[in-house]
C-alpha cells in the first residue's frame, strides 16, 4: 500500500501548479494583447474590447415597411420588396407593422412568382393570425399558389388536388368572404382539369380496346365531375364502350341522360347515332348507376 504523501510534498504539488497557473495566463494575455492589434497601452486595449459593434443597427419599422411599398408599387421589383418586409417581421417581431409586412411580403412573393415561399409566409401568417379580418387573403393566397402551378394535363396532377383542398378550405372557412367566390371559380377550373386527366387516360384504354377500364375512368368524370364541359364526352364515351361490350342497355342510358342534359350537344349526335346503328333507341333505365349519379346532382 503506498504511503500518503507529506505535507510538504503537497504543498510543493500546489506551489508548482500556481507557477503554471499563473505562466499560462501571461500567455493568453500576451496573445490576447496580440490579437487586438498591438494596442499602444492597456488603456486602449480596454476601450476596444468593451466597444459595441454597431455595424448591425435595427431601422424603423416603418422606414422598412415604406421602402417595401415603395419597391413593390413604383419600381415593380416584388423580390426587393419581399425582403424589406421580412426585415420588418425579424426586426419588430412584436409591432403592429410585423403582422401587416408578413401579409405583404407573401403577396410581394406571389407576384414574384415564388409561390413556395409566398405559401410559407401566407401559412405562417394564418397560423400566428387566425382571426386577422386578411387572414381570409392569406388563406387565398395560399390556394392560389397551388392553383397557378397546375400541371398539364399530360403530367402528374399532385399539385391540382391540392389546389382543390386549399380552394376548399377557403370556401369552408371564408363562405361570405370575395375570396371565396374566387375560389369557387378556381375550383372549377382545377376540377375541369382532373376530369381532362381522367378523359386523357379513358381514351388511352378505348384505343387499346379495353372498354372496361375506359368505362371506369369515364365513370369517375361522370360521378365526381359532372359540372365540367368533359361530362358531355364522358357520355358519349361512355355510350360507345357500352355498345362495344354488348351492354346495351347502359348504351341507351347514356345516351338518353345525354340528350336530356345536352340536347345540343354534338356529342349527343354522336351517340345518338351510335345506339341507332344498333337498331335501338337512348333509354333511360332508371336502376342504371348512370341515371342515379345525375339524379343526385339534381340533373337527370
Amino acid at each position: 500500500m503506498a504511503a500518503p504523501r507529506s505535507t510538504f510534498e503537497t504543498r510543493g504539488f500546489s506551489f508548482h501548479r500556481g507557477l503554471r497557473g499563473r505562466a499560462m495566463l501571461a500567455a493568453c494575455l500576451v496573445a490576447f494583447a496580440a490579437g487586438l492589434g498591438g494596442c499602444s497601452s492597456m488603456g486602449e486595449m480596454w476601450d476596444k474590447f468593451k466597444t459595441k459593434d454597431d455595424s448591425f443597427v435595427d431601422e424603423p419599422a416603418d422606414k422598412l415597411y415604406n421602402e417595401g411599398l415603395y419597391m413593390m408599387n413604383k419600381e415593380n421589383d416584388p423580390k426587393a420588396a419581399s425582403k424589406k418586409f421580412e426585415e420588418v417581421d425579424r426586426q419588430h417581431p412584436y409591432s403592429d407593422l410585423a403582422r401587416k409586412s408578413l401579409l405583404m411580403s407573401a403577396y410581394a412573393y406571389y407576384s414574384a412568382g415564388d409561390y413556395d415561399n409566398c405559401i410559407g409566409a401566407a401559412t405562417r401568417y394564418v397560423t400566428l393570425h387566425p382571426g386577422s379580418p386578411d387572414a381570409a387573403y392569406a388563406q387565398y393566397l395560399i390556394a392560389s399558389s397551388q392553383y397557378d402551378q397546375i400541371p398539364d394535363v399530360s403530367r402528374d396532377q399532385g399539385r391540382t388536388e391540392r389546389a382543390i383542398a386549399a380552394l376548399e378550405e377557403v370556401i369552408r372557412k371564408y363562405p361570405t368572404s370575395e375570396y371565396a367566390t374566387n375560389a369557387k371559380k378556381k375550383l372549377e377550373g382545377a376540377r375541369d382539369q382532373l376530369a381532362a386527366k381522367e378523359m386523357a387516360i379513358g381514351r388511352y384504354y378505348m384505343d387499346k380496346r379495353d372498354f372496361t377500364a375506359a368505362i371506369n375512368r369515364y365513370k369517375t368524370v361522370v360521378t365526381r365531375y359532372q359540372t365540367t364541359r368533359h361530362v358531355e364526352e364522358a357520355l358519349a364515351r361512355l355510350t360507345e364502350a357500352y355498345m362495344s361490350i354488348g351492354i346495351v342497355g347502359e348504351a341507351q342510358t347514356a345516351a338518353a341522360i345525354l340528350g336530356h342534359n345536352f340536347p345540343d350537344s354534338r356529342w349527343y349526335q354522336d351517340a345518338y347515332n351510335l345506339v341507332k346503328s344498333g337498331g335501338l333507341e337512348p333509354k333511360e333505365n332508371k336502376g342504371s348507376w348512370i341515371s342515379q349519379a345525375f339524379k343526385k346532382m339534381g340533373l337527370g
